[in-house]
């Protein structure tokens, strides 16, 4: 699974690398070393406009952990943080999602453990690891998002009455993640965007032939401060080399 990341830059520059159109000035995220369930994430998606139609490229924010939208409550997003490529398709809760409503989780990398073994005088520990583009190009893990409205509140169009949130999708990992770890999340190459933000496109077989390996394969593992493993603590020396 994929169940933490780091995500730092920030709107501007992800509007940039993205081709982003449509964004509101003031939603802003702090950068993130140690973005977790729950937490709100940028994300890059394709929507019409209310007004023209006009399919337009936003960034905005969900918060991470898919809530279908006939969920009875937003606690379900807790089990939906990662979507498994091979029934992505096929699944109830994210079927609906993979047809219309895929986005962009940008990120820097992303973390997983490995357990450690107890020895004289140490503790058994999880290592965590950075696993990140061997360039430091930018992550665009591929994700899908919903929309669940809050029924306790009367006025649909008060934006209180609705949730946006999403998941990352994941399959079995190679490289250099692989030793660390038998999943990891699936990316979507530079040249693929379009068509995989495009609501449009509908064939399942066309958009997961889409899914491709982070950096093409090309990833750095590196095991990193235990700091990382506490979702309390945030900031570049997370990402600083175990002793």
């Amino acid at each position: 699974m994929c169940g933490r990341y780091a995500s730092t830059r920030g709107p501007a520059d992800l509007a940039d690398l993205f081709d982003v159109t449509r964004r509101d000035p003031d939603e802003v995220l702090a950068p993130s070393w140690n973005v977790a369930p729950a937490d709100r994430v940028w994300a890059v998606l394709e929507r019409a406009d209310r007004d023209s139609g006009a399919v337009e490229r936003g960034l905005r924010t969900l918060r991470w952990g898919l809530v279908p939208s006939w969920a009875k409550s937003p606690a379900a997003g807790a089990k939906m943080i990662n979507a498994r490529a091979e029934t992505v398709h096929e699944k109830p809760a994210y079927r609906r999602a993979f047809a219309t409503r895929r986005c962009l989780l940008p990120a820097d990398g992303f973390y997983e453990w490995e357990p450690v073994p107890a020895t004289d005088g140490r503790k058994a520990f999880k290592q965590p690891y950075f696993i990140s583009p061997d360039d430091a190009s930018v992550m665009a893990m591929a994700g899908l998002y919903a929309f669940w409205r809050d029924p306790g509140v009367a006025d649909a169009h008060d934006p209180a009455a609705w949730l946006a949130t999403c998941t990352i999708i994941t399959t079995e990992a190679v490289d250099a993640a692989g030793r660390v770890h038998p999943r990891m999340p699936l990316a979507i190459a530079p040249a693929h965007y379009g068509a995989w933000l495009d609501p449009g496109r509908q064939d399942p077989d066309e958009l997961r032939a889409l899914l491709g390996t982070p950096a093409g394969g090309h990833l750095n593992a590196r095991a990193v401060s235990t700091a990382v493993n506490d979702v309390r603590h945030n900031g570049p020396e997370l990402l600083a080399d175990a002793p």
